[in-house]
């Protein structure tokens, strides 16, 4: 089942480095395109690493993403022209699908949770998922493949960049985690921590993950450091709960990613494919909850951990 598992994740992989390859043949073919060569080497570069990053040594990995660095450092990567929807047919479309267009977001969701209780696991369970739930939106918008392949290109130009900010960040944090960041926090936090108090010990093991988060971008990067630096001797060290302080750790980093620019998938996806002025405006929306939910949050460990 191990082996049947990696396969399936290596075939998503390989899969999406397709649908990046192809928006690099499109923005190459693009002569109108003012960084037409910049940003077909961006997106091609990415789909190697997505397809073929396991198959290839590790040192070319990381050449070709310091290539990316590169190009994104220079403004070499740039939106280019985008397949034109034609807004009566559009309009056409929505009326006559109407709610029913939120049915595959939904199964999409629903799927995913159903199959990762199976063996195969909730990483196999979303790619599952997206592709039953892409055939499920196409029966039910009547759209062809090439409507498919329009708007797959249509939304990585629009995301750009920063849709690749997620992986970043998790490698980073597995990187700070191996270089031992935690028991610096941990040292440089000790000096000023009272020992032995409990309050003070869940205010900083919260706050430093929706500090970290916020840095990080990533909940899941700032648990592992956050929690071996400031969990593990303030709180848990002290009697508290691992199970309770640890999940409510996990959802306080969470509200640092609503706080964040960092959490592009969540705060700068949106602003960019809703076309926001303010690219900030999603996390100011955002931050009165955020500041309200980490007091929550605080309080919830501090009277349920112990």
């Amino acid at each position: 089942m191990e082996q049947i598992v990696s396969n399936l994740l290596e075939f998503f992989y390989i899969l999406i480095g397709l649908l990046l390859m192809t928006t690099a043949v499109r923005v190459f073919k693009d002569e109108t395109h003012p960084t037409r060569l910049g940003t077909a080497a961006f997106w091609l570069l990415l789909g190697v690493v997505f397809a073929f990053g396991n198959f290839i040594p590790y040192l070319i990995d990381g050449i070709i993403i310091i290539l990316m660095g590169v190009l994104t450092l220079f403004k070499q990567v740039r939106i280019g022209k985008l397949a034109d929807i034609d807004e009566d047919v559009a309009e056409a479309s929505a009326k006559r699908v109407g709610s029913w267009i939120f049915l595959p977001c939904i199964l999409l969701a629903l799927f995913a949770v159903l199959i990762s209780y199976t063996p195969l696991g909730g990483q196999v369970g979303i790619g599952i998922a997206s592709i039953l739930t892409l055939l499920i939106a196409m029966f039910i918008t009547s759209a062809k493949p090439k409507t498919v392949a329009d708007d797959a290109d249509r939304m990585i130009q629009q995301v750009g960049t920063s849709g690749i900010l997620p992986q970043l960040l998790a490698a980073l944090g597995v990187i700070f985690n191996a270089a031992g960041v935690g028991t610096v926090i941990s040292d440089g936090i000790s000096g000023f921590i009272p020992e032995g108090n409990r309050f003070i010990g869940v205010v900083a093991y919260c706050l430093g993950m929706v500090i970290f988060t916020m840095i990080m971008g990533n909940g899941f990067a700032a648990f592992t450091v956050i929690t071996a630096g400031i969990g593990v001797p303030f709180v848990i060290a002290q009697g508290g709960d691992p199970v309770v302080a640890g999940a409510l750790a996990m959802t306080a980093g969470f509200c640092g990613t609503l706080l964040t620019p960092m959490a592009a998938n969540f705060n700068a996806l949106p602003a960019a494919l809703l076309e926001m002025k303010d690219p900030n405006a999603v996390i100011k929306t955002q931050a009165p909850i955020a500041v309200i939910l980490i007091v929550v949050h605080i309080a919830l460990m501090y009277f349920l951990a112990f």
